[in-house]
């Protein structure tokens, strides 16, 4: 069937403007030199068939922002081509991982590499937390001014098109507006995710080759929960209201060592997540100290 007749959400659909395609074409141009550097603007080009001069410009706007630079490369006879490469440190944002016992609030460049990092107690409270959250931030601002942006990941549901947190089951938070309530309060540009979604992201953009050059995958992150990001032709699934990834709550059996946070024994989570692991471990500390005891 012709792609024109495909069915559109028409309540979400958004017009391709100009500046949508520019910003489109930047981060083409962007990603290229950041995964095939050092690479020149003619095989940006060719590779992405977008015209010589669109690139240029794209690129001139890049340097500007102190994104991307330029070398010399090697003559094969004529003159020496220019080549792109990424400004790693031209960039800043600050992550943050809002996990269930911890949480963790730190900058990075574009290469992924650690600058500073600060660390505290997750609070039940989600008025307390968040009050750290921004604090945090707030101090990383204050000292760096070249910070761009902010990430949070969240260890539950989350809607990453409007950044809210739908449930977080750990803590029982529900619709939780944190990418607004974070961008008011700081003032940075904000992106939420589910941390097993950020996880599988990291993984595609900053892990092993093996795993990087691998456009569909399914990561498994096991931690006081479970669940999956999954990532199709190298971009995160989903799904509908961020639920895709969501098989940590799939029922497999009867009678698991733990209940999931929503307080079944029946789901992948409460066989496999790391808190049963501790409880099988447990029970046979247990047995053994019953034998040894009672022979």
């Amino acid at each position: 069937m012709d792609k024109t007749l495909r069915r559109i959400n028409l309540k979400k659909a958004n017009v391709a403007r100009s500046d949508t395609i520019r910003y489109i074409n930047r981060q083409i141009v962007l990603n290229y030199v950041r995964e095939k550097e050092p690479i020149s603007r003619a095989e940006i080009s060719h590779e992405t068939a977008l015209q010589r001069s669109t690139v240029s410009l794209i690129v001139e706007d890049l340097k500007n922002q102190g994104l991307v630079y330029e070398i010399e490369g090697e003559s094969t006879g004529g003159r020496p081509p220019t080549l792109l490469k990424l400004r790693a440190a031209g960039c800043i944002a600050i992550g943050v991982d809002l996990g269930t016992a911890q949480t963790t609030v730190a900058t990075g460049d574009l290469v992924g590499r650690v600058l500073r990092r600060e660390a505290f107690p997750t609070d039940p409270d989600l008025k307390v937390t968040f009050q750290r959250i921004v604090t945090a931030i707030q101090n990383f601002i204050a000292s760096e001014p070249a910070i761009e942006g902010i990430g949070i990941s969240l260890p539950g549901l989350v809607d990453a098109e409007t950044g809210t947190a739908l449930f977080i089951p750990h803590f029982k938070w529900r619709d939780w507006s944190i990418a607004d309530e974070l961008a008011k309060a700081t003032g940075m540009p904000v992106s939420v995710d589910n941390d097993a979604n950020a996880a599988a992201l990291a993984e595609l953009w900053l892990g092993r080759p093996e795993i990087r050059d691998v456009r569909d995958f399914i990561l498994v992150l096991v931690e006081e929960g479970l669940g999956t990001g999954i990532i199709f032709d190298g971009q995160v699934y989903h799904g509908m209201v961020g639920g895709a990834g969501e098989f940590g709550h799939m029922t497999i059996g009867r009678g698991a060592p733990v209940a999931c946070a929503a307080g079944s024994d029946e789901c992948w989570e409460a066989f496999a997540s790391e808190r049963a692991a501790l409880a099988r471990y447990s029970s046979l500390q247990s047995s053994t100290t019953e034998e040894i005891k009672f022979p």
